[in-house]
């Protein structure tokens, strides 16, 4: 099947090296103060990219976006990085080629080291790490197929004006704990946040679409969504599949009575969601419109349809997956 290309989906079995401010370092030797600003205050800006396994080796998935969406969060939050863009990509490469791998995720991190202990980071210096391993689908194998149960979260998004959900920083994603914690203890797999005016914005870590009458709508980044790399994806293929596709506002109900819902994300890849808060989507399953954007992502991703977007970058040194059968 096109999707059941990872291991175990939440496992996390260490590789051999991290990019660490421009050198490579061991796994082991990747360590922060117990002072460092982001240890008390959150203050660190992340990426999740993957790279995929295909015939003709592996390709890390739209990794100049990526990197563009990383220095951006560390803007909006002052915190200038000491590389450019043509470098955190090369770093990427450097990265899945020094550890070997095939099909992974890579993690980098910008964060706010040991300097100040008060709330001022302006005197902490700016450390960035970049890390990978093998992971498998963030939701399970067999919800790329059946779908997954969420529900509405008591825990709305915050603001605009409180934290900036444009930027993806780790502090923002302790609210995505709680939705997240808090679905599963209602037996869940996810929860869907709404925004502070009571409209859809986002799961824990995951866009949200939805197909009515053979059109998408997703919500736009006014809802505090962030601008995911994978919903922009999407929306290209849609548009190339003639799928008419939207960013409009969207009133919690909406979701009862969509024809289809799916989530998209890095780690979630496209999930299509079966239930809300117990109401079934349309036929409870997969439905056609998200099988075909389903089949369409996975076969770029692949190598086995055509990359006309140029949305992968091949990594050198590494053998294909065809010659290793």
């Amino acid at each position: 099947m096109f999707y059941a290309r990872w291991g175990a989906a939440m496992s996390l079995v260490k590789t051999e090296k991290i990019w660490h401010n421009g050198k490579f370092i061991n796994w082991d030797d990747a360590k922060i103060h117990v002072l460092s600003h982001v240890v008390s205050y959150g203050s660190a800006v992340f990426e999740g990219v993957r790279c995929y396994q295909t015939e003709q080796g592996p390709a890390i998935f739209r990794l100049r976006e990526h990197m563009q969406r990383l220095l951006h969060s560390a803007h909006i939050y002052r915190m200038e990085v000491p590389f450019t863009l043509d470098a955190l990509c090369q770093a990427s490469l450097e990265l899945v080629r020094a550890n070997k791998m095939s099909a992974c995720y890579v993690r980098p991190i910008v964060l706010r080291g040991y300097g100040d202990v008060g709330v001022d980071p302006r005197n902490c210096p700016i450390e960035v790490y970049f890390a990978c391993w093998e992971w498998g689908t963030y939701l399970g194998e067999e919800a790329m197929r059946n779908g997954v149960d969420v529900c509405i979260s008591s825990w709305n998004r915050p603001a605009p004006n409180t934290l900036p959900q444009m930027s993806k920083a780790a502090a923002n994603y302790m609210n995505s704990q709680l939705i997240r914690m808090e679905a599963k203890a209602n037996g869940y797999e996810e929860g869907i946040a709404l925004d502070v005016n009571g409209y859809i914005s986002e799961g824990s870590g995951e866009n949200v679409f939805a197909v009515m009458n053979g059109a998408l709508i997703t919500p736009p980044f006014a809802n505090s969504a962030l601008p995911g790399i994978t919903r922009d994806s999407v929306m290209t293929i849609c548009r190339e599949f003639g799928i008419p596709v939207a960013e409009q506002m969207i009133p919690r109900e909406m979701l009862y009575i969509a024809d289809e819902i799916f989530f998209t994300g890095t780690a979630a890849e496209i999930t299509p969601v079966r239930s809300v808060d117990r109401i079934q989507v349309g036929a409870g399953a997969r439905g056609p419109i998200t099988k075909r954007i389903q089949e369409e992502f996975f076969g770029i991703t692949s190598g086995k349809k055509p990359d006309r977007h140029g949305w992968l970058s091949p990594v050198a040194g590494v053998p294909s997956s065809a010659s290793v059968r």
